[in-house]
């Protein structure tokens, strides 16, 4: 098989796109690098069934070409993490709606099978646990940036289910829960990065707002094997599916759970939202998958728990911090 993975440089993505090439299919990735590293990928340069073109989702001629020589897209494609979001909404919406569009149109015109990759993020601040697929979406005012991610990402939804529906175009949703796993970057807000390297370097670990908020990871060498099986599974089209862990833990836990497994340190210190984002900030309680509809389907399992996914993370910076520490020293 031939799969176009848009936004393949990045953190999942190029996870997914080593996956394919272990299977032996055919890998062509597009990234713009704006949020993706080329550092992810660098393995795969070597391997001829591997092809990277460095560009946008937006560059329509672009890929125009690319999906009419691949069988699959899967979009994974997106403006990125709370702070790009707050920092450059306009980015955020026009990258998600219009690059899912192109996507979207291209695809149909080809009549290539898609899988969407949308985010937990689209449950905005319903804290009903666990949330499934069917539960509704409760946004704060349009005022709040934090929440046009949400909002540009349910667009999303919105149209690949209505290609499925309307031009009969093979699409898949799938909805990720706080995917997590070595080469993931803190930049951009993502927790567990930012906790690691904190700790690693004995810098206070900054927990923002009070920490009782509660999150769910999720391995991404699990969320890859259920995004393959979705997209091998007929059944999974015009559907949206929950990807998520098992188990929930709140942000102070996190901390301390970080704080101990490295051996840091460091000391804990909490940070307003409107300190560490902006004035208005508005976050969500709990955010806890219902998996039953995915694990019914192609029998999806979480093989690692929270502690199996830290240490892999960890060792991950630890090792990325010496090499780093060796380079400067010669």
């Amino acid at each position: 098989m031939r799969i176009l993975i848009t936004g393949g440089a990045g953190f999942i993505g190029s996870y997914l796109a080593e996956a394919y090439l272990k299977r032996g299919d055919e890998v062509y990735v597009i990234d713009d690098l704006s949020t993706g590293n080329l550092d992810n990928i660098k393995p795969l340069m070597d391997n001829h069934k591997f092809h990277f073109v460095n560009d946008t989702v937006l560059n329509r001629l672009a890929m125009l070409e690319l999906t009419g020589i691949c069988e699959v897209v899967a979009h994974l494609a997106a403006a990125v993490g709370v702070r790009l979001i707050i920092d450059d909404p306009l980015k955020s919406l026009h990258t998600n709606i219009v690059g899912t569009e192109i996507v979207l149109d291209l695809a149909n015109k080809f009549r290539k099978k898609v899988f969407l990759a949308s985010t937990s993020e689209v449950y905005g601040r319903n804290s009903k646990v666990p949330l499934n697929e069917e539960d509704n979406r409760i946004y704060g005012s349009t005022t709040v940036a934090r929440w046009s991610y949400a909002s540009s990402k349910a667009l999303d939804e919105f149209l690949g289910l209505a290609y499925w529906k309307i031009k009969r175009l093979p699409v898949t949703v799938a909805r990720f829960f706080n995917t997590v796993g070595p080469r993931q970057t803190g930049r951009y807000g993502m927790v567990i990065p930012r906790f690691v390297g904190q700790a690693l370097r004995n810098e206070p670990i900054t927990v923002y707002g009070d920490g009782t908020q509660t999150r769910n990871f999720t391995y991404v060498g699990d969320v890859v094997r259920c995004v393959m099986a979705l997209i091998d599974e007929p059944r999974a089209v015009g559907e949206i599916f929950n990807i998520g862990g098992e188990g929930e833990i709140s942000i102070n836990d996190l901390a301390g759970r970080v704080k101990q497994l490295t051996g840091s340190a460091s000391p804990i210190t909490h940070i307003p939202y409107e300190s560490a984002y902006q004035e208005g900030f508005e976050d969500m309680e709990r955010r806890v998958p219902d998996i039953t509809k995915v694990r019914n389907l192609v029998d999806y399992r979480n093989t690692h728990t929270l502690d199996d996914i830290l240490h892999k993370v960890i060792e991950y910076e630890r090792t990325r911090c010496e090499l780093s520490s060796q380079r400067v020293a010669n």
